[in-house]
Formats: C-alpha cells, sequence, structure tokens
C-alpha cells in the first residue's frame, strides 16, 4: 500500500524496563498507568489531540474498557476506531458512548443483529474484509472516507504485531517506566508469531530522547524494505 492511500501511523505506548504492558495477563494497563508521571499523562493527550484518529483492538476493550478521549488538555477528540472481526464487543464499552464519534471495523463474517446492535448506539460500523478484519483495508476507507490523515494506536501485543506486520506503523512512540514485572506470560509490546530468523526483525531507528517528568520517553522511526537494507 502506498503510503498516501493510508494515515500516518503513531504506536504509543507505556512499558516496563523488561518491555511488558501490564502486570499480568488479564490485568488493564490502567494499573501501570497510574504510574506515570503527571507531565506523561498530559503528553498522552496532547497526542490524542493532535490525532485524527485513535485505534485500540477489541480486546483492549474488553480489559480497559477506556475513554480514548481527550481529557487533560484543550482539543478535539479523535475519531475512535476499534476493529472487532465479530462484532461482539461489549455492550456497555465506553467507547460506544456519545462523547466521541466511533467506527468499529467489522469482517463480512459478523452477524447482522450484532451489527445492527452497534448502529442502534449511532456507532459507524464498516466492513473490511472477509473473517477478519483486513487492516490495509481499513486504513484505506479510514483515510478516503473519514479524512483520517494521522492517527495513533495505543493497541495491546495482538493489534500492535498486525500493524507492524502489514507495515502499517510508521513511528513508535514509548513511555518507559521504572519497573520490572516479570512473567513469562505477561503481555509485551508487540505479540503475534514468533520470527525465525534476524531477517524478519523489524528495524527501527532513534529519531529523539527526552524526560516528561520522570519518564524517559523514547521516539523511533520504523524501517521496512529498503531503508533496513533489504532486511
Amino acid at each position: 500500500m502506498a503510503d498516501h492511500d493510508r494515515p500516518h501511523v503513531l504506536m504509543m505506548s507505556e512499558i516496563t524496563v523488561d518491555g511488558k504492558l501490564t502486570l499480568k495477563r488479564g490485568a488493564s494497563s490502567k494499573i501501570l498507568m497510574k504510574h506515570m508521571a503527571p507531565e506523561t499523562e498530559i503528553l498522552l493527550h496532547q497526542t490524542r489531540a493532535e490525532c485524527d484518529a485513535i485505534m485500540v483492538g477489541a480486546n483492549t476493550i474488553r480489559i480497559d474498557n477506556s475513554f480514548l478521549t481527550v481529557r487533560l488538555v484543550e482539543g478535539k477528540s479523535p475519531l475512535r476506531v476499534i476493529p472487532n472481526s465479530r462484532a461482539d464487543i461489549p455492550p456497555d464499552a465506553n467507547v460506544l458512548g456519545s462523547d466521541a464519534r466511533t467506527v468499529v471495523a467489522v469482517s463480512e463474517a459478523a452477524p447482522a443483529e450484532r451489527v445492527a446492535r452497534l448502529r442502534e448506539r449511532g456507532v459507524d460500523v464498516v466492513v473490511a474484509g472477509a473473517s477478519q478484519v483486513d487492516l490495509p483495508e481499513l486504513m484505506r476507507i479510514l483515510k478516503r472516507d473519514y479524512g483520517v490523515s494521522r492517527m495513533m494506536i495505543e493497541g495491546g501485543p495482538t493489534l500492535n504485531w498486525s500493524m507492524l506486520n502489514h507495515r502499517l506503523v510508521d513511528e513508535v512512540r514509548l513511555i518507559h517506566l521504572p519497573f520490572i514485572v516479570g512473567g513469562a506470560d505477561t503481555p509485551s509490546l508487540v505479540g503475534g508469531m514468533h520470527i525465525e530468523t534476524e531477517k524478519e526483525m523489524i528495524r527501527l531507528s532513534l529519531k529523539r530522547y527526552f524526560m516528561c517528568g520522570s519518564n524517559l520517553v523514547t521516539e523511533w522511526n520504523v524501517l521496512y524494505g529498503d531503508a533496513c537494507g533489504g532486511a
């Protein structure tokens, strides 16, 4: 997909020293986010205000039940985008509220009655993909039909891996938390399938780093294809 056919995508996440997103599997990331510096919380909301859309996976919604709105700074809340192949997002999810516009992306296999219930809530439902949400197609729809030029993802490991695997992430911004939580099955920044060789590694280039309150923040460009020597 040509870059001009899709939004510019920033992946943003808090992360422990050992690369974890939560205390343990099934735990909300909000537990660790409570330990971010106040300045870093403001940075997160500033970033949301600078973006046209924000995307998280349906499992993150089930666990965190986030609002995904701009609250700590002045600015408009971005379009909320939730890939949810089966349209089985919880009916009490905060992202289904009227405080910001929401798009739920489903597959053709999503049951019609679930899709109808979402539309009754005032949610935009877009179909992209046969049995699973086709993320590249969803990116095209967001750019073409919703005018999304810049999008951030605050995803869990599955969405992060899927977006990177499809070469849909341009930048990564990490908020480093000074903790080690351990746990062999504790969710890390990127999940998905493991790689077989170093040639499959997704390479990054450090763009900037700075202290935000008591948190180190690093910013990276994601390198694909020729930009990383063909790796």
